[in-house]
């Protein structure tokens, strides 16, 4: 259930009847022209729009630099008002850094991070970091680099270039809300260094996999990228003990509902690289990867036709082996498995198609009764494509699954029964004769 979070109304006193006239007859009294302030009109203005904002920062936001922002904005000194403001909004973000921790932001940097250093860092140089860190997003990055460029001409935090009236103040003012104060919450860094050291460690328990994966769920999405892909290349290496590697999938199959467009990208170049430098046993291990967290559809025909392949394979060669109805469910499991990541490449189709309904059908001592199950989950998800090429083979008497309905009766027997679990409305025209022909 959603948390809906209701924003309470902040409700301003009206101005005071004296501070508008003071203004007047402050000017007069220096003996300069009233319009170097803000008109009464901008100042009853901006007063107005301020409780809009002011409801987008949490309570515990509203400190001594907001009340500050208000009383300015009351005798209309809004180059003072947005200076306020501004630093509000600065102080804000680096909470958030220290939320998401320096240790953190340190390995990140490749450099010492501590509270003097994030207290030393210009304003420009902080919101690199915010942006790299994505506490800011590329927006919110784009709207507060423009603020802080009128905070320095146009505030008073240094000498002006010009005025600014309502309109622009109450602009400043929203995006400084919006993009660094409306949500106290921030992104929580994980410790690379504890959590490589976690994953090469002993074997996940449930509860350690549970928190890990939490920990990556609350950072951000290019440090949860970066380890995903750290893991990767974990799970790839030759060099990795087994407990490692089954961390690394279990991580990353909790995970995995939650890949972006750009981290599945990251993990694609990964797997390209190790198949551009040759590197054999990191290839064969990362199309494991992808099968195991069912990603097959992302690789292309090639790598697929590889893994259905051996996968095709191993299951004919147990089929026709000893023992074979002890044997076969495992790898008729698997089978089934990757055969449900994606559509069989054309390239490896009619070897699918005849071992899978040849191992259904059986020889002439039967079939393994435990597989039959997969079997015919298989059979019943065949493609258009796929059940022509079935119907086909089963009138061949040169194919694997020709030769045994022509030999064996119980194999024609078998055949009818699993040409009718497949809809007849899947039966293309080209082979409906011969489809009706086999279940009469």
């Amino acid at each position: 259930m959603t948390n809906i979070v209701v924003k309470e109304d902040v409700n301003l006193p009206a101005l005071p009847s004296t501070v508008l006239p003071a203004l007047t007859e402050l000017t007069n009294a220096l003996g300069i022209p009233r319009d170097v302030l803000a008109s009464q009109e901008e100042i009853e203005y901006a007063w107005r729009d301020l409780p809009r904002e002011l409801r987008e920062i949490p309570e515990d936001l509203r400190g001594e630099l907001v009340a500050r922002m208000c009383v300015a904005v009351s005798t209309g000194l809004f180059d003072g008002a947005m200076n306020y403001i501004w630093n509000a909004a600065i102080l804000q973000l680096r909470q958030k850094i220290r939320n998401f921790g320096l240790a953190v932001v340190a390995q990140i940097q490749q450099s010492d991070f501590e509270e003097n250093k994030l207290l030393e860092l210009q304003d420009n140089r902080l919101l690199d970091l915010c942006l790299k860190l994505n506490i800011v997003d590329e927006d919110g990055f784009f709207f507060l680099d423009q603020c802080r460029e009128v905070r320095n001409n146009f505030s008073a935090a240094h000498p002006t270039m010009g005025k600014v009236n309502d309109r622009e103040f109450t602009t400043f003012l929203n995006r400084c809300v919006r993009y660094a104060l409306a949500d106290s919450s921030s992104p929580r860094g994980v410790d690379i260094g504890a959590y490589i050291s976690a994953v090469k460690g002993a074997r996940f328990n449930d509860h350690q996999c549970q928190i890990w994966i939490q920990r990556l769920m609350e950072t951000h999405d290019a440090q949860r990228q970066m380890l995903v892909n750290m893991v990767h290349g974990v799970y790839c290496d030759p060099a990795t003990a087994e407990p490692a590697r089954l961390n690394a999938l279990d991580l990353c199959s909790g995970l995995s509902d939650n890949f972006t467009a750009s981290l599945k990208s990251d993990l694609i170049n990964s797997h390209s690289e190790y198949v551009a430098k040759g590197l054999e046993d990191k290839h064969t291990a990362s199309l494991q990867f992808f099968e195991k967290l069912g990603l097959l559809g992302l690789l292309n025909e090639s790598e697929q036709h590889v893994v259905f392949s051996r996968a095709i394979d191993r299951l004919w060669n147990v089929h026709n082996g000893m023992n074979n109805f002890y044997n076969e469910p495992p790898f008729a499991e698997r089978l089934l498995e990757v055969s449900q990541q994606g559509a069989m490449p054309e390239t490896i189709q009619d070897n699918f198609v005849q071992t899978v309904v040849s191992c259904r059908i059986g020889n002439g001592y039967g079939v393994s009764n435990a597989a039959v199950t997969y079997y015919n989950d298989i059979i019943r998800g065949f493609s258009p494509r796929e059940v022509a090429t079935m119907v086909r083979a089963a009138i061949d008497r040169n194919s694997k699954i020709g030769r045994r309905v022509a030999s064996v009766g119980s194999c024609k027997r078998n055949l009818k029964t699993a040409l009718e679990l497949i809809d007849p409305a899947s039966i293309p025209n080209a082979v409906k004769a011969d489809y009706d022909r086999l279940i009469r």
